[in-house]
């Protein structure tokens, strides 16, 4: 997440988030958090529609799932607590679904592997029913009308 994001959630402006996560830089290893790259950002921008003007003088920093639950070691506000605990569920719930995700490409996966032969063998089958019949079909008329001469022949 991005510094600006989590400032904003935090309710306190990004130069304060900033000021205290570089007051405690030990606790914000290269894993927790980084700064983006000239090039990230401007694709960041070009991503979002932002305003031309005004904007940042430094590039963003952006925070990991571990940088994010460090930043309730340094913000101490009551609503940095509350926000820090919401985020933390929200990155579990992430995971839960990525592996949900995981767990039903790989089940997909096996079914296709365990099943193909089956589905080669219906396929099959509905290519055979949907092909031209090769034999003509009897005249057969609809509905009222003079027998016949092979009608009345019972």
């Amino acid at each position: 997440m991005l510094d600006s994001d989590l400032a904003a959630l935090y309710g306190v402006s990004t130069k304060a988030l900033n000021q205290a996560v570089k007051r405690n830089r030990e606790r914000f290893p290269d894993d927790f958090m980084f700064q983006l790259s000239e090039k990230e950002t401007v694709s960041l921008r070009s991503q979002s529609v932002t305003s031309s003007h005004g904007g940042r003088r430094y590039l963003p920093y952006a925070f990991t799932e571990q940088g994010v639950a460090m930043l309730s070691s340094v913000l101490h506000s009551p609503t940095a607590i509350q926000v820090n605990i919401q985020i933390m569920r929200a990155f579990v719930q992430l995971r839960r679904l990525a592996l949900t995700i995981a767990d039903l490409r790989r089940r997909i996966d096996h079914m296709e592997q365990r099943y193909d032969h089956h589905f080669r063998t219906v396929f099959q089958a509905i290519r055979e029913l949907l092909a031209p019949t090769a034999q003509p079909k009897k005249d057969r008329r609809i509905g009222f009308g003079p027998p016949r001469k092979h009608d009345t022949a019972q």
